[in-house]
């Protein structure tokens, strides 16, 4: 009966707690209610998947499904929906008794960048940042359809400054933000694709030939950029290590998210390549010198017929003079009539072509969604036999396995091939250099047989030159590269606050060179070969867990992660310095012993990262990071390094209330970071080489120890930045305005110096040097027409200016020779008190007012100094944009102002006689303008205005030489028509599926509008090295003008 009564009063109490749970629970359903809707663009009426639904001021949210579709149950109480997507205007909706939503978002052009990808591939709100990030998407870097993804960034990034090194197939590209931190080492950013670094090597040759074929960078396809945001200092890219001191550009590609079902992407375009500037050549005077010619042989054999020079007789006034292509009579060569050929150096180049075909599969569901293209890129350049074959497999696809879990991965196979690639610098090689010296009655057409009918070679001048169409049809550089780099993430959203991935991707590319030399010619006259392998593979794997929770009026966000990075290089090269058989090329066909080498380099850091954001009512963010590297490549006593970063940034508008109409948003930024770096392999510890011998016939392995001496003690470096900025909207976002001051200073700087050769060394490696950078960058875009019958006009202008600094070098050490720097007696150096990059050479005698000294008419060569500088004063660009119904209108116009740069084509092409400033003074002489001395009997000196004229060979000759620099420094500043676009979209073709379809006219640097460089394109004379400066007959840029169409299906 007692167990009767307590199972009764138990199941009292249960039914009790039911009764209070039920009714609970019917106040709990009460007090929420269900709501759904859908999200459509008001621009085309298409739904928009993946659209933040969320409750203002609470941690209620989700998302549109594929057909633009939620369903979201709420407080009943709710009083206003946000609606957030990128591209489009955040839009609130109010609530009351409504259940059912029918949202239509508005375009928004200043809201598409409210969202950037920042360091490790982590999405932002562009507000909440403590420092400079520019974005750039996909459409705009491949609107004039540049194939390298470096230069068509120029005059769109403030503070960056962009050279294309020649127009060449192939040719590299350089950029650097915000001031070179360097003094020998690299100083272009790292590059992140997909959330992978990828290496950015220059793919050069060996030091018997100068082949620019690239750099790593132009393996990534621009057709598959969905975007790409610039972090451009320290304080923006701390979190990516050591490779991150110069900033880092973060590449996104594209997915096929927000696509409906299958799809089909295609694109085609082509475009046409010309020089865009060749030197302007002298038609008065033909080859010889001192007014005489007469061909027997250029060799010598003739009168000035060895000569590679024109100060010969007279052209196109009747004189008959045997020529090198005038017929043989019975041993005889006969007088033909001596005349110009103007366009000799134009008529040798062709017109390029570039053909791009890109065709991609999209596909989307509600979990998956996937993209896959294949890319071709077909180039012939301006230059006869030679050409670049690339294509580009990419995929990148993501699947939502379960409801926390998700896996993405992406990748890219590039199979690039270059038969022949042109030589550069000064080589015999480079045909540029010897049109330099070409003579002006020289007819090239009549060099296209560049052989006689006994084999021999048939040449214009034999004693410094080879006919230029042999050099490009039988002394071949080639180039054959195979490339994957990709990753795989898996990510699982534990909570809808607590996340994590794992991340792992590498890098391998497989690079081969071959050289070849026929005999008889210039440099090698017994003929050469050579073959190099370059074997890169690096793997990062890295993991990361977020959490982000809202507490009432607080954001909170604490990132902690790691990254393992391992990097492997094998570079084999073997040679024949001579050819046993003429026109076999092969490393067995040597006729002396064959010469060999391969290096091996292994690196490895392990890094442990963590980074903080705290927000309160969107309007304060605090930010926070810290970032350890353990690297292998510094001495276990210095291998650790670790740097922190913190931000701050307000938003004005939220804190006070600002008439929109005239201030719709305002941010203010202060952030400070320090960065950590370390250095290359084999830096600590002396190692022994091993070099080829032979003796009667017997092989020898030698070994030796390296010129440079290691050091055991070696610290990282380091880059300490801070920046300030604020980021401004006005008129309802008609008008934005971006500043940005900044300074940075990279201390301890790892690097090579001069010591005693008493030491058995000729160099060390030492912590020294310091250089620091400061300066400004704005951006200025807006709305300057938005008319109601469709004509809208943007414009966007950048600008900024870098002063840079060598604060010191190494004790001692009073300037720093940059590698590669020395050409004759012109050097570029770096030198305490200066900015980076002095151009030192020989300037002329002076008087003590500064005018040139002339001596019997001649100026007499002076002391070194300093000439000039390579590091211009400021950089910009203005981008303006039409768009009327479906038509588009784009241009862009790229400047850079001040620096200076040294003219090899000027001073050969003057010592030469060949341009057209040396037609003057050719009949009376040339007076100087300047001074002479006079000697009284005392010995006193007194200068007079000089009045002794010189025969203009002589002058030209004493002026324009290796010895004296100062003469061919120039000005580098110019304004170019960087990009231009005039396209039309339609939505659909009548009833096919073809949609979306534009077609466009497009160009690429089309014009120098304004510069004060003779002859050449100053950008030439800025190639992908530290080495600056120096144009050295450069391959002339190329004007593109083209094609192209797109569609989808």
């Amino acid at each position: 009966m007692m167990l009767l009564n307590l199972n009764l009063i138990y199941m009292k109490k249960i039914a009790l707690l039911l009764a209070f749970f039920a009714i609970g629970l019917q106040v709990l359903v009460a007090q929420t209610k269900e709501i759904s809707g859908k999200v459509t663009s008001a621009d085309d009426g298409s739904t928009l998947p993946g659209v933040s639904v969320s409750v203002k001021g609470t941690t209620l949210g989700t998302i549109t499904d594929m057909e633009g579709a939620f369903r979201l149950k709420v407080p009943q109480d709710v009083k206003t929906l946000v609606f957030t997507f990128v591209g489009m205007a955040t839009q609130e909706v109010a609530v009351g008794s409504q259940t059912t939503f029918n949202v239509k978002m508005l375009s928004d052009n200043i809201a598409v960048d409210e969202v950037v990808v920042t360091a490790l591939g982590i999405s932002r709100e562009k507000k909440a940042l403590g420092y400079a990030v520019q974005d750039v998407k996909g459409d705009e870097i491949t609107r004039a359809k540049e194939t390298n993804v470096v230069n068509s960034l120029q005059g769109r990034i403030s503070g960056a400054q962009i050279t294309n090194s020649s127009g060449a197939v192939g040719a590299s590209a350089r950029i650097i933000l915000r001031g070179v931190n360097s003094l020998d080492g690299n100083n272009q950013p790292l590059f992140v694709v997909d959330g992978i670094p990828l290496a950015n090597s220059s793919f050069g040759g060996t030091s018997n030939e100068g082949v620019n074929r690239g750099s790593g960078v132009q393996d990534i396809n621009p057709d598959n950029i969905e975007s790409i945001s610039v972090l451009k200092g320290p304080n923006a890219a701390a979190l990516y290590g050591s490779r991150a001191s110069n900033g880092v550009i973060v590449i996104t590609t594209k997915t096929g998210k927000g696509n409906k079902g299958i799809g089909v992407e295609v694109s085609n375009s082509t475009t046409f390549e010309n020089p865009l500037r060749l030197p302007d050549y002298q038609n008065q005077y033909g080859q010889g010198s001192a007014g005489k010619f007469e061909y027997v042989d250029g060799a010598g054999g003739g009168v000035n017929d060895g000569t590679d020079e024109s100060w010969g007789p007279k052209l196109d006034v009747g004189l008959m003079i045997p020529q090198f292509n005038s017929p043989v009579n019975n041993g005889v060569r006969e007088a033909t009539p001596w005349i110009s050929h103007p366009n000799n150096v134009k008529d040798f180049f062709k017109t390029g072509v570039t053909a791009t075909t890109s065709v991609a599969l999209v596909g989307s569901s509600d979990k998956t969604n996937f993209r896959v293209s294949l890319t071709n890129l077909d180039q012939t350049g301006m230059m006869e036999n030679t050409q670049l074959k690339k294509n580009t497999f990419t995929f990148n696809g993501s699947s939502q396995l379960t409801d926390k879990l998700e896996f993405t991965s992406s990748g890219s196979y590039v199979s690039t091939d270059s038969p022949n690639l042109p030589g550069y610098g000064y080589d015999p090689d480079n045909v540029m250099q010897q049109f330099n010296w070409f003579g002006r009655q020289v007819d090239i057409s009549a060099l296209k047989n560049y052989r006689n009918a006994d084999g021999s070679w048939y040449n214009w001048n034999t004693n410094y030159h080879n006919n230029p169409y042999s050099t490009l049809y039988e002394n071949l550089n080639t180039n054959k590269r195979d490339r994957f780099f990709g990753n795989a993430t898996a990510k699982y959203q534990f909570t809808d606050w607590l996340s994590a991935f794992v991340r792992t991707g590498v890098d391998y590319y497989s690079n081969m060179n071959t050289n070849r030399r026929a005999k008889h010619m210039q440099e090698f006259p017994n003929g050469y070969y050579m073959e190099e392998v370059d074997l890169y593979k690096e793997n990062n794997t890295d993991f990361l867990v977020s959490a982000n929770k809202r507490f009432d009026e607080f954001e909170l966000g604490l990132s902690v992660g790691g990254n393992s990075m391992n990097y492997s290089r094998t570079w084999n090269f073997v040679e024949a310095p001579e050819l046993a058989v003429d026109g076999v090329y092969n490393v067995k066909n040597s006729l002396v012993p064959q010469v060999a080498d391969n290096y091996r380099w292994k690196k490895h850091i392990n890094s442990l990262y963590f980074s903080g954001q705290l927000g309160y009512k969107s309007m304060l963010y605090v930010d926070f990071s810290g970032r350890n590297d353990w690297s292998s490549a510094l001495p276990a006593d210095h291998n650790s390094f670790f740097y922190p970063s913190v931000q701050l940034s307000g938003v004005l508008t939220e804190m006070i209330e600002a008439d929109p109409s005239l201030l719709s948003f305002g941010k203010l930024r202060l952030s400070w970071a320090k960065v950590g770096a370390d250095t290359d392999p084999f830096k600590l510890l002396p190692t022994v080489g091993f070099g080829d011998g032979w003796n009667a016939g017997t092989k020898l392995l030698n070994q030796f120890v390296p010129n440079e001496l290691p050091n055991a003690g070696l610290k990282p470096q380091f880059v300490t930045s801070f920046e300030v900025g604020g980021d401004f909207r006005f008129f309802r976002d008609r008008v934005k305005l971006d500043v940005t001051y900044y300074n940075s200073s990279a201390t301890n700087q790892i690097i090579s110096v001069p010591i005693s050769a008493s030491s058995g060394y000729g160099t060390k490696v030492t912590n020294a040097g310091q250089i620091d950078n400061s300066g400004i960058e704005l951006l200025l875009g807006g709305s300057i027409l938005k008319s109601k019958t469709g004509l809208n006009w943007d414009v966007t202008i950048n600008w900024s200016k870098n002063q840079n600094e060598v604060v010191e070098l190494a004790e001692g050490i009073d300037q720093y020779e940059l590698s590669g720097g020395s050409y004759w007696s012109l050097k570029v150096m770096a030198i305490p008190g200066q900015k980076y990059g002095s151009l030192f050479g020989y300037d002329f005698e002076r008087a003590p007012d500064g005018q040139i000294i002339y001596r019997n008419g001649l100026p007499a060569q002076g002391d070194l100094k300093v000439l000039g500088n390579y590091t211009p004063d400021w950089i910009g660009g203005i981008n303006n944009e039409f768009n009327y119904k479906g038509v588009n209108l784009n241009f862009l116009i790229d400047t850079r102002m001040g620096g200076e740069m040294y003219s090899m084509t000027s001073t050969w092409g003057r010592y030469a006689g060949v341009l057209e400033e040396t037609v003057i003074g050719r009949e009376g002489g040339i007076v100087g303008d300047g001074v002479k001395e006079v000697v009284d009997a005392s010995g006193a000196v007194t200068y007079v205005k000089n009045d002794v004229a010189a025969n203009a060979e002589n002058f030209n000759k004493a002026a324009y030489v290796s010895d004296v620099a100062y003469s061919s420094v120039y000005d580098a500043s110019y304004i170019k028509l960087r990009e231009f676009k005039l396209g039309y979209t339609f939505n659909k073709i009548g009833n096919t599926p073809i949609k979306d379809v534009n077609i466009s006219l497009v160009g690429r640097n089309l014009a120098i509008l304004w510069t004060k460089v003779p002859h050449v394109d100053p950008e030439g004379a800025f190639s992908n090295s530290n080495v600056q400066g120096l144009e050295f007959g450069q391959i002339p840029s190329a004007r593109s003008l083209g094609f192209s169409v797109s569609f989808k299906l």
